[in-house]
């Protein structure tokens, strides 16, 4: 049994209903973003969204093709632009936060696109937050990217090319880079996207075990999936905005025009002005 298997045990997932609210982590959390409007080439993109994340708390944004997901947590780690709203991660400002190294993220592994890279080259990247610009890997960021193999288990195809890899292994290379670098709150756009069902299996009870270790997730995701043991909360987005609570994937998604849009303009979509 794995480090993770065992971990898996002692997992056990809360309840999503009101009457859990007074249990709720008394830390700040680890990100609190909270009414984002985007919009994107005259086009509203998200209206009203919120989303916390909590220290050893794993929250889904669940959604179909273009509800707005993936723009959330670009939005969130500042890779676009918000016109209305406010983030913050670990307490700062997006525009003061400078310790990227407490965030990890995991892109889909289709976005990345190298041919030589070895898996151990691209843990190894995910040190370079801790250094200069030029400044060689040490021992030290040996040691976190051999712990980062280990943990997801693929220390022995470290010298094998990224290329060469399944999509559950690829996952898991991207997932042991962001690893390496020592985050706090790991944030994945849609990690088992192309990725078989065995593996998916295992990517959760991976997750779960970096969830039981304190590590705060956000996590990208169509539907629950196998991932739904391992989930606190989730927030389902549809056509820009979060729908109910008790909405548990895309296909529960029904599109409601209302009276949104991001900068007092007529809102295309919706139909509505703000």
């Amino acid at each position: 049994m794995t480090v993770a298997d065992t971990a898996l045990h002692h997992i056990s997932p809360l309840d999503n209903s009101a009457a859990d609210a007074d249990a709720q982590p008394q830390h700040p959390p680890l990100l609190d973003a909270q009414g984002l409007y985007v919009s994107l080439g005259g086009l509203p993109i998200l209206r009203d969204v919120s989303l916390q994340v909590h220290a050893g708390e794993a929250v889904a944004i669940l959604g179909g093709n273009g509800s707005g997901k993936s723009t959330t947590i670009r939005a969130v780690l500042g890779l676009i632009p918000f016109q209305e709203g406010s983030v913050q991660l670990f307490g700062t400002e997006l525009t003061d936060f400078r310790e990227w190294d407490r965030v990890g993220y995991v892109p889909q592994h289709s976005t990345l696109n190298v041919s030589n890279a070895t898996v151990r080259e691209i843990v190894s990247s995910g040190r370079l937050s801790h250094h200069r610009i030029f400044q060689f890997l040490n021992r030290e960021d040996r040691k976190h990217v051999e712990r980062a193999l280990k943990l997801v288990e693929l220390t022995d195809r470290a010298k094998w090319p990224f290329s060469t890899l399944s999509g559950g292994q690829k996952q898991r290379v991207l997932i042991a880079r962001a690893l390496a670098s020592e985050p706090e709150l790991l944030i994945m756009d849609e990690p088992l996207a192309g990725v078989d069902l065995h593996s998916q299996d295992g990517l959760a009870r991976l997750l779960g075990a970096l969830r039981s270790d304190g590590l705060g997730l956000a996590v990208v995701l169509h539907e629950q999936g196998p991932l739904a043991g391992i989930l606190d909360r989730w927030v389902t987005l549809c056509d820009g905005r979060v729908v109910t609570a008790d909405t548990h994937g895309a296909t529960d998604c029904v599109p409601s025009p209302g009276d949104s849009s991001t900068l007092g303009l007529r809102d295309l979509i919706a139909g509505g002005r703000r």
